[in-house]
């Protein structure tokens, strides 16, 4: 399928091939794993649940552990390549159309 743009050129729409997909070697149940660990991870994150980094006071001197807090944009993506690899039905955007 081609999409031509405004100025006539067509630019060939993107397909998803789970066989070629970097997830194509793990099972179904792994795959529905993932996803609800991805999903857990972003309401986690949206609602301030997720810690960046811990400070704490022992006996024998102060400690800090930082963790690498995810970025809302890649778990996104990510659970929608998990959706299409499951074969979900995902959702496209509508086409932005101007007002004047």
């Amino acid at each position: 399928m081609t999409i031509y743009g405004p100025s006539g050129f067509g630019l060939p729409q993107a397909r998803f091939d789970p066989s070629s997909s970097l997830l194509a070697g793990l099972t179904q149940p792994q795959l529905q794993a993932a996803l609800t660990s991805c999903q857990m991870a972003l309401i986690a994150l949206q609602s301030g649940q997720s810690v960046a980094s811990v400070s704490y006071a022992q006996g024998d001197g102060n400690k800090a552990v930082t963790y690498r807090q995810a970025n809302v944009g890649d778990l996104s993506a990510m659970i929608r390549t998990l959706q299409r690899q499951l074969g979900m039905a995902g959702t496209r955007r509508r086409a932005l159309r101007p007002v004047f």
